[in-house]
């Protein structure tokens, strides 16, 4: 990975984990359904209107569906997992949960990819783990899992993110990243009007202007082009080198849910995000 892509996934990574804060303040105006709808319709819109210049070839045939079949299970399925159960908890509990995306990354890139995750690697995402741990206050007193519904179902939708890549990253090989991501947005963005697209345009309709300026970060930046420049990543490197960026969102997470909800830290968010820091250093190495 090229210094400068690494430095692009970290500010990427810091955008990404204010979603789980963005999508506390939006869900007092909208449902569940329509922070998706809204989010990922806007997103393929900009990729609609911008088609005529993105490079590459548009997947055909049986690529075609299966381009298809990865918006539905991220873009309508996932992502309503995701939000859901980001709902249903703290925003700095579900920051520190994203520690477990590289984790399920790297575990299918190993089988489906047959990537090799190196002893480096290895350390690296056992780092993470700790810093996981820290976040968490494993040591305390009071030390409880957060509730355990709210936290499977946000987990969950980790493993259709890593299906996106899994999935993804053949079809790359043969076809433009941006088209394939639009693409996937069409689809995904037609099934989530079809499931509450008249009551999200009712809601939107609404929506202050601040919030308006969220959805459209979300949209262009953490969407359009955040999928699109993880696809480039990954087209020319190992999609478990590239997970271990994630590992910087539990990070990032727990200070905004500070900042911007306020949201109460102890010592543990201090020790882990050092960890965290610690495992980067090592599992990217070389890239660094």
């Amino acid at each position: 990975m090229k210094p400068s892509a690494l430095i692009i996934l970290l500010v990427l990574n810091f955008f990404w984990a204010a979603t789980l804060s963005a999508y506390k303040v939006l869900g007092e105006s909208l449902s569940v359904g329509g922070i998706v709808t809204l989010r990922f319709g806007i997103a393929g819109l900009t990729l609609l209107l911008l088609w005529p210049w993105l490079p590459g070839k548009a997947p055909r045939g049986r690529a075609l569906l299966v381009t298809g079949g990865m918006g539905l299970i991220v873009f309508t399925l996932g992502h309503r997992l995701q939000v859901f159960g980001n709902s249903r908890s703290l925003a700095s509990n579900t920051a520190v949960l994203t520690a477990m995306e590289p984790l399920v990354a790297g575990i299918a890139a190993a089988l489906f990819l047959r990537e090799h995750i190196g002893l480096r690697r290895r350390v690296g995402f056992a780092f993470g783990l700790l810093g996981v741990l820290l976040l968490n206050g494993v040591w305390r007193n009071d030390f409880q899992w957060v509730g355990l519904g709210a936290s499977l179902i946000f987990v969950s939708s980790f493993i259709c993110e890593a299906a996106f890549s899994i999935i993804g990253k053949p079809l790359i090989a043969r076809a433009g990243p941006a088209k394939v991501v639009a693409l996937s947005l069409w689809v995904g963005t037609a099934a989530n009007l079809l499931i509450d697209g008249r009551q999200t345009l009712g809601a939107a309709v609404a929506l202050p202007g601040w919030q308006w300026i969220l959805v459209l970060v979300l949209a262009l930046v953490c969407t359009a082009f955040g999928y699109v420049f993880w696809f480039l990543v990954i087209r020319e490197g190992e999609v478990n080198v590239a997970a271990l960026t994630i590992y910087a969102q539990p990070v990032f997470g727990v200070l905004m849910a500070r900042v911007w909800l306020g949201e109460q830290l102890h010592w543990g968010h201090l020790w882990g995000s050092c960890a965290i820091v610690l495992g980067l250093l090592i599992g990217l190495w070389r890239e660094i």
